[in-house]
């Protein structure tokens, strides 16, 4: 399936400067408003709708033989026509 990226950033932070844009994340989802992502003069406003389909994926990743690079991917997804009703796997718990 082909995909338009709207925004994407990338760079080394802190744990606690990662944490901290997670909890804007949070509040903002908490709170129902839109989220507006900003870097330089990129931007993109996206509005969640109140059940998208949230995904936590764990990957070890690199050249075969030598999968050195760990990764933690937190998605969000919705189709923008869907209700926002959707099915699920069990419950994530995150500890």
């Amino acid at each position: 399936m082909p995909e338009d990226v709207l925004f994407k950033s990338e760079s080394d932070q802190s744990r606690e400067e990662i944490a901290s844009y997670l909890r804007t994340v949070a509040d903002t989802l908490d709170s129902g408003d839109a989220l507006t992502l900003k870097a330089g003069s990129e931007s993109a406003t996206l509005d969640p709708p109140a059940r998208p389909t949230f995904e936590v994926k764990a990957e070890r990743e690199g050249p075969s033989g030598n999968m050195t690079e760990r990764s933690v991917e937190f998605e969000l997804e919705w189709d923008v026509s869907d209700s926002g009703e959707s099915g699920g796997g069990g419950q994530l718990e995150i500890e």
